[in-house]
C-alpha cells in the first residue's frame, strides 16, 4: 500500500471527513521521482467543530505519528469544520513553491 493510500485510510477512519483532498506534492520538491514525502491535506470534519487550529493539527499528527517519523517529510494541513469549509467556498490555499534545494545544490554554493 502506498504512503498516500495509508494516509487516506487513516484519516478517513479517524476523522470521517465531509471533504477530503490529499495531494502528493513531492514532485514540487528536490526529491527522487515517484517519491511520497510531501503531502497537502485539505479536510472538513465534524470532529473539528469547536476545536482550536493547533489542537486540530495535533490530532492529525497523533494519528499519523509513525508515518511522520518515517516516510513523510512534510504535511501541509488546511483543516476546517463543515461551517468554516462552506464559508471558504470549498477552497483552500495553494502550497507555496519549494524554496529549498537538494544537498547537491547547497554543497555547490560558496
Amino acid at each position: 500500500m502506498s504512503v498516500q493510500e495509508q494516509l487516506r485510510e487513516r484519516i478517513e477512519e479517524a476523522f470521517t471527513p465531509d471533504w477530503l483532498e490529499l495531494d502528493n506534492e513531492s514532485h514540487m520538491h528536490s526529491v527522487p521521482a515517484n517519491s511520497e514525502t510531501h503531502f497537502r491535506l485539505v479536510m472538513s470534519s465534524q470532529a473539528f467543530e469547536g476545536v482550536r487550529a493547533v489542537a486540530r493539527h495535533q490530532s492529525v499528527y497523533k494519528e499519523l505519528a509513525d508515518l511522520m517519523a518515517g516516510p513523510i517529510h512534510a504535511l501541509a494541513m488546511h483543516l476546517y469544520d463543515p461551517k468554516e469549509w462552506q464559508e471558504k467556498t470549498r477552497e483552500a490555499p495553494a502550497s507555496p513553491d519549494c524554496l529549498g534545494g537538494s544537498k547537491v545544490d547547497k554543497e555547490g554554493m560558496s
